[in-house]
């Protein structure tokens, strides 16, 4: 691994964030993360998903929205404190199941015909980003989404911008790539990109 590019940043990262801030992002209260889960979910073509996972599902208000439209939802954080509040606020809805787990790390089995990388793409090194698109890829069948969904705005403590996650994968999009890019958007502060196993 090149020494001088940043490290993904680790689990007690998080742990300290959320010691300090039970909602550190403003999930549950800010009308910029209500809109932005809005289009979230409208950029969905599909009313049904019958395997979905969620990576970075933290305070699961996303999760919470998203299990209707799934037969099965497998949500992870890297953080035990919000998973408690996800487990909580999904406590009666069966399909949805929460793990801590670590991607690229530790990696579920099976496929999945949604994968949902939402504000977490930046946390990891250009390494680990790689590693877990290549995990990503495999997990996906033909048909298999992928949602991509970021603040744009560089943040110091980030290894990554939002903008260099997505166009990571979108590389994987060109012509004789493995994925293709269904479509995009971009607001003021993130970003949003639909793409498919080809």
């Amino acid at each position: 691994m090149n020494p001088n590019q940043p490290n993904t940043l680790p689990p007690a990262y998080f742990d300290d964030v959320y010691r300090a801030n039970a909602d550190p992002w403003q999930f549950e209260t800010s009308p910029y993360e209500r809109e932005k889960y809005a289009t979230t979910l409208a950029a969905l073509p599909r009313p049904h998903y019958e395997r979905a996972f969620e990576i970075g599902c933290s305070l699961g208000v996303l999760t919470e929205q998203l299990a209707p439209r799934c037969g099965h939802l497998l949500a992870i954080d890297v953080a035990d404190a919000p998973l408690e509040r996800a487990r909580q606020r999904c406590a009666q809805l069966p399909q949805v199941e929460l793990r801590l787990m670590r991607i690229p790390e530790e990696f579920p089995q099976g496929h999945f015909d949604l994968i949902l990388v939402s504000e977490v793409g930046y946390y990891w090194s250009p390494e680990d980003l790689a590693r877990a698109t290549n995990l990503l890829l495999e997990a996906l069948p033909s048909g298999g989404q992928l949602l991509l969904v970021h603040w744009t705005p560089p943040v110091h403590d980030y290894p990554l911008t939002g903008d260099e996650v997505h166009e990571f994968f979108l590389q994987k999009a060109e012509a004789t790539g493995p994925l293709r890019h269904v479509h995009g958007q971009r607001q003021e502060t993130y970003r949003l990109d639909l793409l498919e196993k080809r």
